[in-house]
Order: C-alpha cells, then sequence, then structure tokens
C-alpha cells in the first residue's frame, strides 16, 4: 500500500532518530541491514521508506542538522544591524555545536566522522548555507560594508577567517579554545578590516605582498 507524504514523512523521521540513537549507543556508525532490523518493519515497508543507505543518511542528516538550518533561517529573518546579523549567523549554529560536542564528545565525533565519510551526502547542507551568508554579505554591502569585493570574494575570505566555527569539528580539537567573544572579535575584524574605510579600494588593508 502507498505511504502518504506525512506517513512516510514521520516514518522517516522516527527510523533516523532511531539510528542516531543506536549510533549513540553502540559508538559506531549503524549499517543499512541493521537499520531495518532494528526499524520493527518489513522488508517492504522499510524499502518504500528507504531506496539504499544513501537515503536513509539523507534522513539522519537532515534531521541532524535540523537546528542548524532553523539556526541560520531566523537569523536571516532578523531585523539586526548587519554586523549583528553576521556574527549571530556563525554563533548559533557553533552554540549548537557546542553544546552537543560538552554533551557527548564521542557520539559528537562519530557523527563528525559520518559527516566526513559521506560529506557529498552532506554538500547540499553546506551549500545552502553559503547561500544563506550570501545574502547576508548582499545586506552587508548595502549598508557600506565589504564594498569593493565581489560576492564570491567575500564569501570565500569570511569562511576562511571562522572556518573552526562552522566546522564541527574543529571542536574536537581546539575544544574550549573556541569561544564566542572570539567569534565576536573575528567578526568586527571582519567588518573593519574588508569595509570602505580600510583602503581606497574598499578591499581590506592588503599590505602585505604574497613572494611570486
Amino acid at each position: 500500500m502507498a505511504l502518504s507524504p506525512e506517513v512516510r514523512d514521520n516514518e522517516r523521521e522516527r527510523i533516523a532518530q532511531m539510528v542516531l540513537d543506536l549510533v549513540k549507543d553502540r559508538g559506531a556508525e549503524i549499517p543499512y541491514q541493521l537499520a531495518f532490523t532494528e526499524s520493527g518493519l518489513s522488508r517492504a515497508r522499510f524499502d518504500q521508506l528507504f531506496e539504499d543507505y544513501d537515503d536513509l543518511f539523507d534522513a539522519v542528516a537532515q534531521l541532524w542538522l535540523r537546528p542548524n538550518m532553523d539556526a541560520m533561517e531566523q537569523v536571516l529573518a532578523a531585523d539586526l544591524p548587519p554586523q549583528r546579523k553576521m556574527y549571530e549567523f556563525f554563533r548559533t549554529r557553533f552554540v549548537i555545536s557546542r553544546d552537543r560536542f560538552q554533551d557527548d564528545p564521542e557520539y559528537f565525533t562519530i557523527l563528525c566522522e559520518m559527516g566526513a565519510a559521506n560529506f557529498e551526502r552532506v554538500r547540499s547542507y553546506v551549500d545552502l548555507a553559503d547561500h544563506y551568508q550570501c545574502e547576508l554579505i548582499v545586506q552587508a554591502q548595502a549598508e557600506g560594508y565589504l564594498g569593493g569585493l565581489e560576492i564570491d570574494e567575500a564569501l570565500s575570505l569570511i569562511n576562511q577567517m571562522v572556518s573552526n566555527y562552522t566546522l564541527p569539528d574543529a571542536l574536537i580539537h581546539l575544544g574550549d579554545k573556541l569561544t564566542e567573544q572570539k567569534l565576536a572579535r573575528i567578526v568586527d575584524t571582519i567588518f573593519i578590516g574588508l569595509s570602505a574605510e580600510a583602503g581606497s579600494e574598499a578591499s581590506g588593508i592588503n599590505t602585505l605582498r604574497v613572494a611570486d
């Protein structure tokens, strides 16, 4: 019997949460066959929900990353000055990851490893985050910040400066060295160093010269 979209979505989410719980309990990635066995569903029903492991992983990633997606969309819709908005765009996701890491470092590490091993499956979430960030860059430029920079250039520069706060596995290596206060100073530096006040071409002081 065909599943209604609502039933299908609810069942997919239930199984995705079950897989996350199993990863936490067993300390390892859960194979497709084990997920089926633990689901309590018939094989036909399970195959209606998931085409293969990649499809199952997509459901798990969607559930795990939902708080991050919600946080970005809330910040994007907020009425905040550009500098504060950019800070909150990174801070909210960092806090989610930090709290998860502190709650259970081993579980967090395993999920980071799963994400790295299946990066092509999570690339769309990275691309969406970049898309939202480009919207913030456009808003900042409309207020006179980040002038003289192409959007893609500004995106690349900012991502390199804040990568420790957007890559979850950075917490595994840096831990307490990453703080909201430091992130705030980094965002302040971005808006000062890449603002129209920084130089005649509004692209940063750029007094260093890279050797050929």
